[in-house]
């Protein structure tokens, strides 16, 4: 279940606001000579302002497929490069895609919250079949199944808050 709390995280982290987050660029998949690689392994990633992110590859020769990556991506802002770097200035966002984003954020709750149900579903399911192979009694399953319960619905809770936390920062202007 953390597992999965952790996953919303980092799925969220992804998703562009109006302000510039590493996140945002750092797991393109960029070829480098030949093989696929996630930008954060080729190049240093950094956000000196509140709206930029500067982009400093290890090698220069780097710099062309970097550009290419991320153009390709669909992240929606355009790379600006000189000699040394890719520069990419976050624009603010319209009300209608705060809008599109903060229901993107939804779907993407809403489905770990699905994966935390089956979870929980499958936790009681194995618990029921222990009771049935006599391993425990059925005071220890309700015991059991009650726990199971309370860590669902805690982990429940800590998704449905980050989505919040996020919607708050999409909508945010």
């Amino acid at each position: 279940m953390q597992e999965a709390v952790d996953g919303l995280s980092r799925e969220l982290a992804a998703i562009r606001t109006g302000r510039a987050n590493p996140a945002i660029v750092e797991n393109i998949m960029v070829d480098y000579h030949g093989m696929p690689v996630p930008l954060h392994q080729i190049a240093a990633i950094s956000t000196p302002e509140a709206n930029l992110i500067i982009i400093q590859p290890w090698e220069r020769s780097s710099l062309r497929s970097i550009e290419k990556a991320i153009l390709k991506s669909n992240v929606g802002i355009n790379p600006l490069s000189d000699a040394n770097a890719i520069r990419m200035v976050i624009p603010p966002l319209s009300e209608e895609r705060r809008l599109e984003l903060a229901k993107l954020v939804s779907k993407k709750v809403e489905e770990r919250r699905v994966v935390l149900r089956n979870i929980r579903r499958d936790c009681i399911g194995k618990l029921r079949g222990m009771e049935k192979d006599k391993e425990i009694s059925q005071d220890e399953l309700k015991t059991a199944t009650k726990q199971v319960d309370e860590i669902s619905d805690s982990f429940v809770a800590k998704a449905t808050e980050i989505g919040q936390n996020k919607e708050k920062e999409v909508k945010e202007i």
